[in-house]
């Protein structure tokens, strides 16, 4: 669920995965421990906006959702900034082949089958003997992130993604994958 800041109010918690400021000065707050922090900037109207954007949030096409509002707001694609945030790498976010299915049928629109041929050929599976044995697959959250961005015509340009690693970097950033602590990082955007 996406929200507009001034319909959260403070000291009580609201369930959603992403805020639009609809105010001037207002910050919007996120906190994340493996997935994406996405912040949303016009650069024009000053409108801003904050993901909290995982493997969930890319099935359900929060992003897309999220530029549908930006689009009411009378944003040109050409204004829009987006920046991911540090988050888990593909190389540490490993799933098994039906998560794996699932999320690239419902994040990319794309159905799949297991065949050698087509894993050595595809950049969500790893050719690695370890996860073959194990049957895990490496999923890229950014990857896909920014190809939903580019599919919402948001200029390459406009785009930068972190490629910090929330899961390998532990003296930097908290991770649920990497130690299953309740801490997270807390993220900021400002209008």
């Amino acid at each position: 669920m996406i929200v507009f800041g001034s319909h959260s109010e403070e000291g009580i918690k609201t369930d959603a995965d992403g805020l639009v400021g609809n105010k001037c000065n207002q910050n919007l707050w996120v906190y994340t421990a493996d997935c994406m922090p996405i912040f949303f900037a016009d650069k024009r109207k000053r409108n801003v906006a904050t993901l909290h954007c995982g493997r969930k949030g890319l099935e359900k096409k929060i992003i897309k959702n999220l530029v549908k509002i930006f689009d009411n707001l009378g944003t040109s694609r050409d204004d829009l900034l987006v920046a991911v945030g540090p988050a888990i790498s593909k190389e540490h976010y490993l799933v098994d082949k039906l998560t794996l299915k699932e999320f690239y049928r419902k994040a990319e629109n794309k159905n799949i089958t297991f065949n050698l041929n087509k894993i050595k050929k595809d950049l969500y599976f790893s050719d690695s003997n370890y996860f073959k044995e194990q049957n895990l697959n490496q999923l890229d959250l950014k990857k896909s992130a920014y190809k939903q961005l580019l599919n919402e015509n948001i200029p390459n340009p406009n785009i930068d993604i972190s490629n910090l690693c929330t899961y390998k970097l532990k003296n930097e950033f908290n991770s649920w994958r990497r130690s299953k602590t309740i801490s997270r990082q807390w993220n900021i955007i400002c209008s």
